[in-house]
């Protein structure tokens, strides 16, 4: 049976894959998934080449997401 985990990995996987990047407000909003780092942690682990974007807006920072093209 699969996680609730695997399921965000595999979903957030889907749409990296499309070209889309992601967000952690992204991820919660359309994934209900509240630890995106740690989802990006493990697909890395499994393989995939995912880079990350440090976005500064303001006062505030968060990571973009994308999956890298071989």
């Amino acid at each position: 049976m699969e996680t609730v985990f695997e399921n965000q990995e595999k979903r957030i996987l889907e749409h990296l894959k499309k070209g889309d990047t992601i967000t952690p407000i992204e991820a919660l909003n359309k994934f209900n998934c509240m630890r995106l780092s740690d989802r990006i942690f493990r697909l890395r682990r499994k393989g995939h080449a995912i880079s990350t974007l440090l976005v500064k807006e303001g006062n505030k920072q968060y990571a973009r997401y994308k999956l890298e093209r071989s």
